[in-house]
């Protein structure tokens, strides 16, 4: 049995008559629908959203057709060609449970503040993080490496006259956000939200602005309820959110999950040309848990947000300032404070 597959009259129709929760769904090992964005009657998005089982389907919508249609508003992810549908519901299928808890997420994001929307995206993460397919990825990793901590400080921190220069600094490690990294992070940020007067410039030291998440942590928290609290509680992307205006980011090499979703935040982002971004968190069977689908759509979308996600897709440079994740494109960014 393919995916399903419908035009949007159809999907309508389904949703106004509440049928699509009894055909299709995780829950019913129909976790994709494909819908082609083809001419329709006038509908508001919002009220079918809100008024059909269109807005709680534990389904990924993947539209195919142009990205300005007006129904558009009603699917997930959209992809030009049925082709490119496919891949991506075969990446879905790799991982339905967290892959359609991140379209839920996105479907509602533009209705949260960026408050709300964090509060929501940890309390999803920390379910997921409970589930089978974090689980079944954490089964297939070897044995995690416990490393020492640094006695070098992996946040540093330079102020000049006008600005507060903050450099993540675990170079050997392409700046993979460790406990001890996040907390530092959390403190620079937080002292700098107190300076309202300087300006805020964030880099990475070495190879790359941030891989992301230390692998080697993820899951080591005691219980994914009290690692929902301490998210929370120690937001980075909440105090740069706060101060957004002010806060310039450099990107250079990779910037995988953490090392886009936090700069993303930020005001402006200026991205160097070896500039690498992804979103791998699905894989593990996690949605982004750095603030990724509460600062990405603010800036590129749902759309972009989801097909970044759902499959992992890498984007250089050139295209993230084509679709609004950085501001400007240059040569090389300064990588360490001075």
């Amino acid at each position: 049995m393919g995916t399903p597959d419908l035009d949007v009259a159809e999907l309508l129709a389904l949703a106004r008559a509440g049928r699509l929760s009894t055909l299709f769904g995780a829950a019913r090992n129909e976790p994709v629908v494909v819908v082609h964005l083809t001419a329709h009657d006038d509908f508001d998005p919002a009220v079918e959203l809100a008024t059909s089982d269109l807005g709680t389907l534990s389904a990924v919508f993947v539209g195919v057709g142009p990205r300005d249609h007006a129904a558009g508003a009603l699917v997930d992810v959209i992809t030009s060609t049925d082709s490119e549908a496919q891949a991506v519901a075969a990446a879905v299928a790799d991982r339905p449970l967290a892959s359609t808890a991140l379209a839920l997420m996105l479907r509602h994001g533009s209705c949260r503040s960026i408050t709300a929307g964090l509060v929501a995206e940890s309390t999803t993460y920390s379910m997921l993080q409970a589930g089978p397919e974090f689980a079944a990825w954490r089964a297939r990793r070897p044995g995690r490496r416990i490393r020492a901590p640094s006695p070098d400080p992996e946040v540093l921190v330079h102020h000049d006259d006008i600005m507060t220069r903050i450099t993540l600094h675990r170079p050997e490690r392409h700046n993979a956000v460790d406990a001890a990294l996040s907390e530092q992070l959390v403190e620079a940020l937080t002292c700098a939200l107190n300076e309202a007067d300087r300006g805020v410039l964030i880099t990475g030291d070495g190879p790359s602005f941030c891989s992301g998440g230390d692998l080697d942590e993820f899951g080591s928290f005691g219980d994914p309820a009290s690692a929902h609290t301490v998210r929370l509680a120690r937001s980075a992307g909440h105090l740069i959110s706060m101060m957004a205006d002010r806060v310039e980011v450099h990107l250079h090499g990779a910037c995988i999950g953490a090392g886009i979703e936090l700069p993303a935040f930020a005001g402006t982002i200026v991205a160097a040309a070896d500039t690498c971004i992804s979103l791998p968190e699905l894989s593990l069977g996690l949605i982004p848990g750095a603030g990724g689908t509460v600062s990405l759509p603010r800036r590129i979308g749902r759309h972009r947000t989801a097909l970044l996600a759902l499959t992992g897709l890498e984007i250089d440079a050139k295209t993230a300032v084509e679709w609004g994740l950085a501001d400007s494109l240059v040569e090389r960014c300064q990588t360490r404070c001075k």
